[in-house]
């Protein structure tokens, strides 16, 4: 599906469900992450998130369309268009849309070992442990501004 597909079916959607015109842009945002789509306050437009169409299907699109145009109708009428309104939320039964989106399933990342470096103050044997190399010819000690030397390098996975 493509962005010109996306802008019909959303018109669709508002006058099949809010029997009202949808008049701005709805388009396919790639950098949303965490969430199946936004409505923008300040454009009026719709962003929707690909990955919730390509991993659970047209149900779950169609959905996310439906509490987006809810944001967006009760907004553009001066209505609570926020999550806690609750004019919000009975448009949302009324028209069938949920009020969050299916969580995307988890993908499979590989285990990276944690690595943590280990320095030691030359004067007063203070242990640092850190997740990034200390450049130990700038910093000194905390403690009695001795000098630092690294010690080992502890892995894991």
């Amino acid at each position: 599906m493509d962005n010109k597909k996306l802008q019909k079916l959303v018109e669709d959607i508002s006058i099949q469900f809010f029997q009202k015109p949808f008049r701005h842009l709805a388009l396919f945002n790639p950098r949303l992450r965490s969430t199946g789509g936004r409505y923008l306050l300040g454009t009026h437009n719709i962003e929707i998130n690909r990955k919730y169409f390509e991993q659970l299907g047209e149900t779950e699109l169609y959905g996310i369309i439906k509490h987006e145009l809810c944001h967006y109708h009760l907004h553009l009428e001066g209505k609570g268009y926020q999550h806690r309104d609750p004019e919000f939320k009975q448009l949302l039964k009324q028209v069938g849309a949920p009020r969050f989106c299916t969580p995307l399933p988890a993908v499979k990342r590989t285990v990276q070992s944690k690595k943590i470096l280990i320095y030691a103050c030359k004067e007063c044997a203070q242990i640092y442990k850190r997740k990034r190399a200390i450049n130990t010819a700038k910093y000194v000690c905390g403690k009695c501004r001795g000098q630092l030397v690294k010690v080992k390098e502890l892995t894991s996975s």
